[in-house]
């Protein structure tokens, strides 16, 4: 691994809990690791932590193979060749994108900043525009510019901390697939910090999701959303609710319980007596539950939220417990409406019954 992270801690003095509380993760070189969760979640403090602004008070920080935190080391800032992309893009006002970009380049010959500011800007599609000053950019322009300027020095390290926090919906997803590409064209190794899941399934290689201090878990985003490793991660990414449910052996195979009905040819489900009597909570997110007007089983519509090809229904069973739906948007039924619903899942993701409560 080019960046490694072992039971990181962080602490800000007058706080009992730890911002950062024993995190571990690995990644390889040219790879791109997202940090996600929601806000005070301990993302920012961790990424301040590996550029060396913020002084760990456990575990060890590696990048490459040099120790730069850890035991009676701490690294200054810039000895650790980082280059870092910040919210705000702190470009230089008076300084147009020549010199913006050139300004960690002061080590080389004219001659060779120049060329190395053409080779960036290039990379970040930005070729022709050094004469233009920051307020002439949009601001997808401005984050670029600050990118270039991040990786002008060639850092071994780039560490973003929510660059698209300032820009509208749209050009924030296109930006982060550019910024993939940008970043994979350079061949960099990034850490990136975003509250936002579509950047980061759209950018990450390997994500990782905290709450209250602690990672969750750090993996790619497939596994994020169909093996998530606790409660939290299987709420925090997609839609989705738990329902009590029981597990079953049958003729050899296991089936699952539900309000909705029996699952059958589960290609992946714990056995029987994982759990106490086999009960648990499984997660159904939106896309198990199918719209299907023969189905026995009927549900209300609580909620509904219009996604142009679709609608996100929120749905009560008779049994009381609430299920999600993505809906395709010709089926527009009203609220209060009762509308026919199936499961159709292939492999469950299950927990213990929240607070020991049976299911």
């Amino acid at each position: 691994m080019f960046l490694e992270v072992e039971q990181l801690e962080a602490r800000y003095p007058g706080r009992e809990r730890p911002a950062v509380q024993r995190a571990s993760l690995g990644l390889a070189a040219g790879d791109i690791g997202v940090l996600i969760g929601p806000s005070g979640c301990g993302k920012t403090t961790l990424l301040r932590a590996v550029a060396g602004l913020e002084r760990a008070s456990g575990g060890k920080i590696l990048i490459g193979d040099e120790i730069v935190s850890g035991e009676g080391v701490h690294m200054p800032p810039e000895q650790r060749r980082i280059g870092m992309v910040f919210q705000d893009y702190a470009l230089f006002p008076h300084l147009d994108v020549e010199r913006n970009v050139a300004f960690g380049l002061k080590h080389l010959s004219a001659a060779a900043r120049r060329a190395r500011v053409t080779e960036v800007l290039a990379l970040v599609d930005l070729a022709g525009s050094e004469g233009r000053f920051p307020h002439e950019l949009s601001g997808g322009q401005q984050q670029r510019v600050a990118l270039a300027r991040a990786m002008a020095p060639s850092p071994r390290l780039l560490l973003l901390d929510e660059p698209f926090s300032n820009l509208d919906v749209d050009l924030r997803e296109r930006l982060a697939q550019e910024l993939r590409g940008i970043l994979k064209a350079a061949r960099a190794t990034a850490l990136f910090v975003t509250h936002d899941q579509l950047e980061a399934f759209a950018i990450g290689d390997q994500i990782g999701v905290m709450h209250e201090g602690r990672l969750h878990q750090w993996d790619d985003a497939y596994s994020l959303y169909h093996r998530p490793a606790t409660r939290f991660v299987a709420d925090f990414i997609g839609h989705g609710v738990f329902v009590p449910a029981r597990i079953r052996q049958m003729n050899g195979s296991a089936l699952v319980e539900t309000p909705l009905g029996e699952l059958k040819n589960l290609t992946d489900c714990p056995v029987p007596d994982a759990y106490p009597d086999g009960r648990c909570d499984i997660l159904l997110r939106a896309d198990d539950i199918v719209h299907d007007d023969l189905s026995p089983v009927k549900a209300v519509i609580i909620r509904k939220a219009f996604r142009g090809s679709e609608f996100l229904y929120t749905l009560r069973l008779v049994s009381g417990e609430v299920v999600m739906a993505h809906v395709p948007s010709h089926h527009d039924h009203q609220m209060g409406e009762w509308i026919g619903i199936r499961p159709e899942v292939d492999h469950v993701v299950t927990f213990a019954p929240e607070n020991g409560a049976p299911a």
